[in-house]
Order: structure tokens, then sequence, then C-alpha cells
């Protein structure tokens, strides 16, 4: 659709007058180019204008002002370039970091003293090389942190996924060896990097049912178990530490992956288990962000969400963050936040489910049209 064209619909469907039409398409047009266009998951030959207008007219017209007002002062959007940003600054404001931090506490000196000292400098050297990145999904950006880190991390020791077969292992380790002329060299430090964090339960929880943990630190646990198997022997310095980073993360995730990492420490020390694990994240959401947080603010939006909702989007997956009814997202997070490579499940579902509406169980269910569409992960 045509830009202005696009705007003279959205006036149309908002009952805009001639001068408050003028003031919304400044503001359109401004984060349309600088921001919403860019989004990766629209369909063919649509746009952020298009998508608002047809995600608009599924509520009545008196309630379509209080929806607009929550685009337009309430939704967060990391674009590229803010993501660009935090991986990025992954080496330098939080591995690096934790490489002098480690350096500094096994010859007794003070952080700041290391980078002045020849000997502590070389074992920070050493230590990055005996440092492996592993990703934990697609969202990790390893080709980020490979290309604003030439000439620190190499190729052989990013990986992008943590469930690897022997032979990955073994060229890991072969590579690690070459590169410091030491036949006896094991890695010392593990990253495990992911993109973003909502309530922390795809990374760790415990599983009531199953009666026990699961999650993707589990599973990296369960692989790397698998690895001393497989290779006969362990990748890892009996010293070896763990640290876990999230580029974003809500403040109700930061808090809930440290708490549950201390209390499954039973159940996750063992032979071979990190001597400590440390987590960190790029940047941590406002504890005001979610909706509902500050008494009154939001009120007539979440009216929407409960509104406007079809159960059919509930499934067993959705189920594991503990709320049956996903018009706040799952977990019940609240987020009015969209990531420009996909919209979190954690965010409001008026922002990204989409489905036909229809009978649910005797009640007719409205159809939901995503104003970002999700790209599900479970179908």
């Amino acid at each position: 659709m045509n830009q202005d064209l696009g705007l003279k619909v959205l006036a149309e469907i908002m009952h805009w007058s001639d001068e408050r039409a003028r003031e919304e398409y400044r503001w359109l047009r401004l984060m349309a180019r600088l921001k919403y266009d860019g989004y990766r998951d629209f369909q063919a030959g649509m746009r952020f204008f298009e998508s608002l207008a047809t995600w608009l007219q599924q509520f009545d017209r008196a309630e379509r002002e209080t929806a607009y007002a929550f685009v337009r002062s309430r939704l967060v959007y990391v674009g590229p370039i803010e993501m660009q940003k935090l991986v990025e600054q992954f080496y330098p404001k939080t591995m690096r970091e934790r490489l002098v931090s480690t350096v500094a506490a096994q010859r007794g000196i003070p952080a700041f003293r290391v980078l002045g000292d020849e000997a502590a400098r070389s074992d920070v050297d050493r230590l990055r090389r005996q440092t492996l990145v592993m990703g934990l999904s697609d969202g990790a950006r390893i080709d980020g942190v490979r290309h604003s880190n030439v000439g620190l991390l190499t190729n052989e020791q990013l990986v992008l996924a943590t469930q690897l077969d022997k032979e990955k292992w073994e060229d890991l380790l072969g590579n690690l060896r070459e590169d410091l002329k030491d036949e006896q060299a094991l890695f010392r430090l593990v990253y495990l990097v992911d993109d973003f964090a909502g309530t922390g339960t795809s990374f760790f929880r415990y599983n009531e049912k199953k009666q026990k943990w699961s999650g993707k630190l589990w599973r990296f646990k369960e692989s790397i178990e698998g690895a001393r198997q497989v290779l006969g022997s362990d990748p890892f310095d009996p010293n070896w530490e763990l640290c876990v980073h999230h580029y974003i993360a809500s403040s109700t995730a930061a808090q809930a992956i440290g708490e549950r990492q201390e209390l499954a420490k039973d159940a996750l020390v063992g032979d071979g288990w990190a001597k400590a694990v440390h987590i960190s994240f790029g940047t941590v959401l406002p504890t005001d962000l979610p909706l509902g947080v500050v008494e009154g603010r939001d009120d007539a939006f979440i009216k929407l969400t409960q509104t406007y909702y079809d159960p059919i989007i509930r499934t067993k997956h959705t189920d594991v963050g503990g709320v049956e009814h996903l018009g706040l997202g799952y977990g019940g997070c609240a987020l009015p936040l969209v990531l420009n490579h996909n919209t979190p499940n954690n965010a409001v579902a008026l922002l990204w489910a989409e489905t036909a509406g229809g009978d649910r169980d005797g009640v007719a269910a409205p159809a939901m049209r995503p104003l970002f569409r999700r790209r599900q992960r479970h179908v």
C-alpha cells in the first residue's frame, strides 16, 4: 500500500480531525522509517501502516483510541541497531571483565593492576583462548559476536549450539591445543549466550509433573556429560566456570534465573560440574515496564486483552509458564515488547497472536489480528 494512502486509511479508521491526523502522521512516518517497517516477520507486501490499520479494525470504534495510545506511548521496540549494540558490548563489558577478574583472583592482585602486569596480561590472553562461547538459540547472534571481536575471539571457540557431536568436540580441543601450543590445554570458561529471557523458564525450571529440573541449562549439563563419555576425557579444566549471558531480560527473569540456579545447586553439582556459575545481562528491562504494575495506568488496555482473546492460543508449551490465560502473554509477563527479529510470547497477546476465531466450547471467540506477527517455535 502507498504510504500516503495508508495514512489516510488510518485517519478514517480512527476518525481523526485534519489537525490530529497531521500530528499523528509526523510521528507515524518517523517511527515507521526508523523502526517498525524493519520488523522481519511482516507478511509479504505489508509494512507497519498496513499492519496497524488491520490491527486497529479488530476493536470497536470506541476502543481504538485506547489501542492506538498503547502503541503510541507504551510499546517498546528493540530494533537491529539496539540489539547489535548489545552484541558488540558483550565482550568488552561482560566477558573481558570476567577474564580480568578471574586472573586477578588467581594472582591475588586488584583487577586494575592486571593489564599493567605483563605476566597477568599473558594469563588474560591464555584464558581468553580457553573460553568457549556457545549459543542457546539463533538469537545468540554468534556471528555478530565473532565479527565484532576479530583478533580477540577465534572461529574455533564460538559454536552455534550446545549439543555437539564427538567430532566437533575433538575439533574444538584440537584447535585450542594447537593455538596455545599445549597438548594438555582444556577450556576454563564457558559462556552460554541467548537473546531474551522473559520468565527464565525456557532457560531453567523445575518440572513438577516429572519431578526434575529441565530447560536449556539442564540440557547443557546432559550434553557435557555425554561429551565426556564419547571423548573418554573431560574437555573442561577441573576448575572451569560457567557464565550465562542474556542480551535482554525482564526484571522478573533476571531475578528468577539466579534464584533457580541457587535452588538447583544440589541437582547440578556433580562430577565435572562448574566450580562457579555467573549470571549476566546486557540490559534488564525496568521493573515498572509490564502492564498493570503502575496502578490505573494500563487498565483500559488490559481490559482489551481480556475481551479480544481466543483461548486456542493456549498450548501445553505455554502452560509451562504457569498461566493458562495468555491475554498478558506467556507467564503473565504483560510486556509491551517487540524484538525486531520476532515478538516474544511474553508480550501481551494482542501484539502477536493470530487466530481465525470461532466456537470455543460454546463461546464465540474473536479472531485475533497481530500487529507484529510472531514466528512460533512450537506449532
